[in-house]
């Protein structure tokens, strides 16, 4: 029987070891390791890649989100709408911008921010809208944009698990004010530690962001604003750069895997999840709804395929936030936490591995 494990890291880490080798090497030679031109050159390359002017680097993607924010002005006193199925990072890092996170509802098809409860919710201290481009798929954002116009707000759009995924032509972090990026170890284009970045077309919003990332300096040792320490260090930057050489590649093998386990799921009542109207999935997450989860993953656990779910709790179910700011029934991001699964799907996942879980699949 073949054992499939819902990540594996050192596979990428093997494969790309001489590369990464020589990027430590070059920071170790140069002997800084704080900015310099190793995130200088990442933020340029991350601003292209993505398709916008400014790449901010920080040092997390929750961060990414309060400087962002914090950025475009928004702050104590604002209230800041964003979606119930999220990951926790999303509501702490609105947190951290000192506004206050009011939670939506998702829809049942896409999973994602639900436009209607969006503009259900807008009310008189509502300053900003913090779409989540979940698991790899796009929300919504001609409608969200839409609403963002006609109530003045900005938009701040969550790419944590969106590298390379499109909406209708257009790049994940291109479509709203700002965006933020998540580098974690999991991401489709992931450091060997923590890491984000700020993207925007607006020079004033990455100048900002830039400034508060480091204790409010805009020239050194001269704090205009309260800021804070957020910096993407060198070595991490310097990883990344040799990362997103292959981001690609990597994200044409992540859509032919995600190709194969559809194919398995139209053997099944099971909906496979796809790409939005005219986008592209970026799979960061490969993720089904199933009504009997525990049964469904003890049955491709007996079969050698580890998964997991993401998430068990939408946030306003987890303790801390059970008193959290909502609008409206948050019933669909419950019953999703109560039975998504997620699937392996990582770009170094060998064939006979990937035919495993869509054999499990669609015997399921």
């Amino acid at each position: 029987m073949t054992r499939v494990a819902f990540l594996d890291l050192s596979r990428q880490v093997a494969a790309l070891r001489p590369e990464l080798d020589g990027a430590v090497a070059e920071v170790l030679d140069a002997a800084r390791f704080v900015g310099g031109e190793p995130v200088e050159r990442f933020e340029r390359e991350f601003a292209a890649w993505v398709g916008v002017k400014h790449a901010v680097g920080v040092a997390s993607g929750t961060d990414a989100i309060e400087l962002a924010l914090r950025a475009l002005g928004v702050g104590e006193g604002d209230e800041v709408i964003t979606v119930a199925n999220t990951c926790v990072p999303t509501v702490a890092g609105i947190e951290g911008s000192g506004a206050t996170p009011v939670l939506v509802d998702a829809d049942p098809a896409t999973m994602t921010i639900d436009p209607e409860r969006v503009a259900a919710a807008v009310g008189p201290r509502t300053r900003a809208i913090v779409p989540v481009h979940l698991y790899g798929r796009c929300a919504d954002m001609d409608a969200i944009l839409a609403l963002a116009a006609e109530h003045g707000l900005k938009v701040i759009e969550d790419c944590a698990q969106a590298h390379g995924a499109t909406w209708r032509g257009r790049p994940a972090g291109t479509m709203g004010d700002a965006a933020s990026f998540s580098f974690y170890p999991t991401k489709n284009v992931g450091a060997l530690g923590d890491a984000g970045a700020v993207v925007t077309g607006d020079a004033e919003v990455a100048a900002e962001a830039a400034a508060l990332r480091s204790y409010g300096e805009f020239e050194r040792y001269d704090s205009a604003r309260p800021g804070t320490n957020s910096r993407l260090d060198s070595l991490q930057a310097a990883l990344l750069s040799v990362k997103l050489r292959h981001a690609d590649p990597w994200l044409e093998r992540r859509r032919e895997i995600a190709g194969r386990y559809a194919e398995a799921l139209a053997e099944t009542p099971l909906t496979a999840p796809t790409d939005p109207d005219g986008g592209r999935h970026g799979y960061h997450l490969y993720v089904v709804a199933v009504p009997d989860r525990d049964g469904f993953r003890a049955r491709l656990s007996d079969s050698g395929i580890e998964t997991l779910v993401h998430y068990p709790k939408a946030v306003h179910e987890q303790q801390a936030y059970r008193d959290i700011g909502r609008s409206g029934s948050l019933a669909v991001s419950e019953q999703l936490a109560a039975s998504v699964v997620s699937l392996p799907l990582y770009p170094e996942l060998e064939e006979e591995e990937v035919a495993a879980v869509a054999d499990a699949v669609a015997a399921s």
